[in-house]
């Protein structure tokens, strides 16, 4: 597989290279829908890092309303009976080099917030899960740290109200809890500002319990993104991912990365997002009392939109893209299939070639079933995409799309390339039997669908084509600070096809 894994120019990410994951997603070993088997078929189909997480324990679960209690109570139940298949399947899944797999479950908490466990190993306990509260929780993981299983508790969405199983910055210590999750499909907590609002029942963002406010209180944490799917999907487009900056692609390499907070957040496609303060990467902690020399780097995987500076929460720089005119094309083709009528349900085969350049690297973006409440009606598999390189020039991939259930969710299918080659260069599509073509010349002009069959018929859309010039932002400035102990400096950024990327913040003392 050629699965895009970005490098960055600036010199703190010498050696390494960005990986995309999810940490935090379920299926039907506890709550949810779908094998593990599937869960781990869909995560090698599209990531480098992931772990299936079971819902284990609430200790302060209220007892209404009664069905949400019954269903958390049978999840946890059928956790335990999955647990030692769960270690099996962690540990059997595991290849360096191909991809690396975390042991995980979930410890819900109306008092402390969410939070889910990971072992350095695809096999340890459950039972540190009924542990009665966050001390006590990472009271015993840290045992199991000084024994030789390393262990991280990290809070998931964190937006909702402290008492109300969001963050509680009043409990928040750094210790096993480098990073928080951001953004998921629960929506994104930085600020009550950002994108992805909060609109499952749960309720909605508190200004409180943000990420902004954390920083404003002085904590020192890292940013992930997750997708917290159920089923059976890590990865599923859109939702949130984790990316870290790993020197390789094993156990070791992606723990270390997530430990010194060398980890961003997502919320789809795997946009390469690099900071260097004083030449440190983001998560670094050091002291300069000058000046302070900023780098940004990005590669997007669609047009970027801006780039924003942030120091202690407040916009310092904003840059876009400098487009320059090019009789050379080295940047992204996708196709995206679905749409048609809802419910009816449309299967996919596609056959990619490329005339006159050759394919760089392969970025699928495939989702899953958005399913999150038990459901009466189960889907017959959960594992319904597939996809493979031929060679430098095709590519084939297969799937499903039941049309999109409403005009603001995206259920399509995608599969964008790296493609280099010219103006000239030919993306050839044959979908179902049916073959259309564009140049790049066509499709730097704009994107071009095509369907199955006659009205409300499933679709295929060709993406506009992106120029290497129009996804790539290099930022750089001097800044004094602000005068305070210690500043906060990240980055973000916004890409056309509505994608975002926040990175870890760097944190520079004054003395």
């Amino acid at each position: 597989m050629t699965l895009i894994r970005p490098r960055s120019g600036l010199a703190a990410y010498s050696g390494m290279a960005a990986y995309a994951g999810d940490l935090h997603n379920h299926c039907a070993i506890s709550y949810g829908h779908g094998t593990l088997a599937d869960a781990y078929a869909n995560a090698q189909l599209q990531l480098d890092f992931g772990t299936v997480t079971g819902h284990a324990a609430w200790h302060d679960m209220p007892s209404e309303p009664p069905h949400v209690s019954g269903y958390h109570s049978a999840g946890f139940e059928r956790l335990r009976g999955h647990w030692p298949e769960v270690q099996r399947m962690t540990e059997a899944v595991n290849v360096d080099g191909q991809f690396v797999s975390l042991l995980s479950f979930e410890w819900h908490s109306m008092t402390y917030g969410d939070h889910c466990v990971y072992y350095k190993s695809g096999t340890g306990p459950l039972e540190p899960a009924q542990a009665q509260s966050l001390a006590e929780l990472k009271d015993v993981l840290r045992g199991l740290c000084a024994a030789g299983l390393e262990a991280f508790v990290i809070p998931h969405h964190i937006g909702y109200r402290a008492d109300r199983r969001g963050i509680n910055w009043g409990t928040y210590d750094p210790e096993l809890s480098p990073v928080v999750e951001l953004v998921s499909m629960h929506g994104c907590g930085e600020s009550a500002d950002a994108p992805r609002n909060y609109l499952h029942t749960m309720g909605p963002r508190d200004a409180g319990s943000m990420a902004d406010r954390g920083l404003d209180l002085g904590n020192t944490f890292g940013f992930i993104g997750s997708t917290d799917h159920h089923s059976a999907h890590p990865g599923s487009h859109g939702h949130g991912r984790a990316m870290v900056w790993a020197k390789e692609l094993t156990r070791e390499g992606i723990w270390d990365a997530i430990k010194n907070r060398r980890s961003y957040a997502v919320t789809g496609d795997r946009i390469m997002l690099a900071t260097s303060i004083d030449g440190h990467p983001m998560g670094a902690e050091y002291s300069n009392a000058g000046t302070r020399a900023i780098s940004v780097e990005v590669l997007g995987g669609d047009t970027v939109d801006y780039v924003e500076v942030l120091r202690n929460n407040e916009v310092i720089a904003k840059a876009g893209p400098q487009a320059k005119e090019s009789f050379e094309f080295d940047g992204m083709l996708a196709v995206s299939v679905g749409w048609g009528e809802v419910g009816v349900l449309n299967k996919w085969d596609v056959q990619l070639e490329i005339r006159g350049g050759r394919i760089e690297g392969v970025e699928p973006r495939f989702h899953g079933y958005d399913i999150v409440e038990p459901s009466s009606e189960e889907p017959e598999s959960f594992s319904f995409s597939r996809w493979e390189q031929q060679d430098a020039q095709h590519l084939s991939f297969g799937t499903e799309t039941n049309g999109n259930p409403n005009v603001v969710t995206d259920a399509t299918q995608q599969m964008a390339l790296h493609v280099v080659g010219d103006a000239n260069t030919v993306l050839s599509v044959t979908f179902n039997g049916k073959t259309v073509q564009r140049t790049v010349a066509e499709l730097l002009r704009g994107p071009a669908s095509e369907y199955l069959g006659g009205f409300l018929t499933g679709a295929l859309l060709m993406h506009r084509a992106v120029p290497h010039a129009a996804r790539h932002v290099a930022l750089e400035l001097a800044d004094a600070g602000s005068g305070a102990p210690r500043d906060q400096y990240y980055a973000r950024v916004r890409q056309h096809n509505d994608q975002y990327a926040w990175g870890s913040p760097t944190f520079v003392h004054a003395a």
